[in-house]
């Protein structure tokens, strides 16, 4: 079943650039459609995952963490002089 169309505040057209005039709906077919009422412009986003592109290998991702994560006591000693 369609949703009723409503307005998304703040949203701006990418064909026109006015604000205020986009309004999304949810057609039969389960996908969200958005629409311009001054121009004309349509988007539809389905609700299936797209395929995702692998992660990017970087410097951070590829770092074998071998650092000791064990937690440590710190003791804080008095100083002679403040007694």
């Amino acid at each position: 079943m369609a949703s009723p169309k409503r307005f998304i505040a703040g949203a701006v057209c990418p064909r026109c650039a006015e604000m205020d005039k986009i309004t999304m709906f949810t057609d039969d077919a389960g996908e969200q459609v958005r629409e311009c009422v001054a121009c004309g412009y349509t988007d539809a986003l389905s609700d299936l995952e797209q395929p995702s592109a692998p992660e990017l290998e970087t410097r951070v991702n590829k770092r074998d963490n071998e650092d000791d994560h064990t937690v440590k006591q710190v003791v804080f000693f008095k100083a002679g002089s403040e007694d």
